[in-house]
């Protein structure tokens, strides 16, 4: 469990839907922040998977 406690998936393996969803979310421009808590997973599992995939993610400034 993250140091927050807010995810409790820890080291789970991405569905297709996941993958889609997170696909939608980062072409619509959302930021990294709102898409971690929009697919209940870590920012940095987020930036990983979006890394692999590439896509780009919008960082909040």
């Amino acid at each position: 469990m993250a140091k927050d406690g807010a995810f409790e998936r820890h080291r789970q393996p991405w569905t297709t839907d996941e993958i889609q969803k997170l696909h939608q979310l980062a072409k619509k421009g959302m930021a990294l922040k709102a898409i971690a808590k929009a697919m209940t997973r870590s920012e940095e599992s987020i930036k990983e998977r979006a890394k692999a995939d590439g896509l780009a993610i919008t960082k909040l400034r």
